[in-house]
């Protein structure tokens, strides 16, 4: 009887069992992502310190650095603790890993120009921006400035635009919402919104000292259905002039029970 199975089944089986297909691996454990949004925070917050100086509060500049840096380091950090420098803005950028622990967290900041001083040889300058390379580690939970950072030029000119398609105008739905866009666009410069807007639709007015002049130029895209998009330029006073910016803006039509009309339901600024 077991010589008879062994004929079967094949003494191989008893022995080692059949080979039902090689299981897949197990995925590779990754380490946790670098933390960015930290190191960004806590470059600009530094970097603001860095680079703000004046000789008489020099101990206020050396406290704000120590927060962001290892116990004992030079907080002067090659300051030679002379002259006056103040940022209006800091802006965080990339941040550039260069190990599992350590990266480099391009900051951009706003400078105040400084004022001509004969005794000192300082020539008057313009605010300006200028770019600062700071060094960090991450490590205990924390992200930790490691050393001098460098201040880098930041470019001068963007580079040219790629092709962006332009999109087709409908002539008559353009002159059937003239009038419905710029109703909507006098309400969201009086803070009054809510009448202009489609059903359950909310969108925030503008805040106070902006009022318009006029709608420079409305085209609604074409295409089809009850929700449309197109392109406002607005000339807006405000602080004293008059600025034009370019608004995308999505209408809705609302039926009733005896009429249909479009109203704003969406904008947002730029063309994007």
């Amino acid at each position: 009887m077991v010589i008879g199975l062994a004929a079967v089944t094949g003494i191989r089986t008893w022995i080692s069992p059949a080979d039902h297909g090689t299981p897949a691996p197990a995925p590779a454990k990754t380490g946790p992502s670098y933390p960015t949004d930290q190191a960004q925070a806590v470059a600009a917050r530094w970097a603001r310190a860095y680079l703000t100086w004046d000789e008489a509060r020099a101990a206020d500049r050396a406290r704000l650095l120590a927060a962001d840096m290892p116990s004992g380091t030079d907080t002067a950090i090659g300051w030679d603790g002379h002259g006056q420098q103040e940022v209006l803005a800091v802006q965080p950028g990339a941040v550039t890993v260069t190990d599992k622990e350590q990266a480099r967290v391009r900051i951009e900041a706003l400078l105040c120009g400084a004022k001509a001083d004969e005794k000192k040889g300082i020539k008057e300058t313009s605010d300006h921006w200028v770019g600062l390379d700071v060094p960090v580690v991450a490590t205990r939970g924390r992200i930790v400035v490691t050393g001098q950072p460098g201040i880098v030029g930041i470019p001068a000119t963007a580079p040219g635009l790629p092709d962006l398609p332009a999109p087709e105008a409908d002539q008559d739905l353009t002159a059937a919402t003239q009038g419905v866009v710029e109703k909507f666009f006098r309400a969201y410069a009086a803070g009054e919104t809510e009448t202009v807007t489609a059903p359950g639709k909310t969108i925030p007015p503008l805040p106070a000292g902006v009022a318009l002049k006029s709608v420079s130029s409305w085209s609604a895209d074409q295409g089809s259905g009850d929700h449309r998009t197109g392109t406002a330029r607005i000339a807006w006073e405000t602080a004293g002039g008059v600025v034009e910016q370019t608004y995308r803006v999505e209408l809705t039509r609302v039926s009733s029970a005896d009429a249909q009309r479009w109203q704003v339901s969406g904008v947002h600024g730029g063309m994007a």
